[in-house]
């Protein structure tokens, strides 16, 4: 075969190899896609049971915790109708009953009900689109990357117990797998 026609079908097979494997490339822009992809359909959030029905509260031990259920009235949340009310005898100390019961605005924020008690989205994290994801490719078929999410505070946030008190955001790390049918998708944590 002479020279000069070897030299195109060269060119040729090598520009097919390429435009082939170019599937598999992941870029900063595509990875942050997927991971926005994902996390719409599995959000990020912290939860906290909420104690509903009939609830006692006393006026010096649960003072904080009554006032924020108050203030959940006050927006809408929740409905306290007070029972009964009790003043001790020769004390300051007084013990309040309430009815408590969630609205309909709170219904976003429930993800379970029981009979005497909800577990609710108290903070919820969304993709800080500031900050760039980081894409550590470590192969060309897997790679993680390392998002940043920020807190984001709803009404119900007044009972979370933050044990991450440093910061407004956490990071985490997805896992991406390429497949030559799909492309890459985020397979997991």
């Amino acid at each position: 075969m002479n020279r000069k026609k070897l030299i195109p079908v060269y060119l040729l097979f090598t520009i097919l190899i390429a435009a082939c494997s170019n599937n598999a490339v992941l870029d900063q822009s595509a990875a942050t896609d997927l991971v926005s992809d994902y996390l719409k359909a599995n959000p990020v959030y912290e939860t906290q049971q909420l104690e509903l029905g009939e609830v006692k509260f006393k006026s010096k031990n649960d003072k904080a915790a009554l006032a924020s259920y108050k203030d959940l009235q006050d927006k809408g949340f929740v409905v306290m109708e007070l029972q009964e009310q009790k003043k001790k005898f020769l004390s300051k100390d007084s013990a309040y009953v309430y009815q408590i019961s969630l609205t309909d605005k709170s219904k976003p924020y429930v993800l379970k009900q029981e009979q005497n008690k909800a577990t609710l989205k108290v903070i919820e994290y969304a993709q800080d689109e500031d900050k760039p994801v980081s894409v550590d490719k470590s192969s060309n078929k897997t790679a993680k990357v390392t998002v940043m999410l920020k807190k984001v505070k709803n009404a119900f946030t007044v009972f979370y117990k933050d044990q991450n008190t440093g910061s407004n955001f956490i990071t985490k790390t997805y896992k991406l797998k390429y497949k030559k049918e799909s492309g890459w998708a985020v397979t997991g944590e």
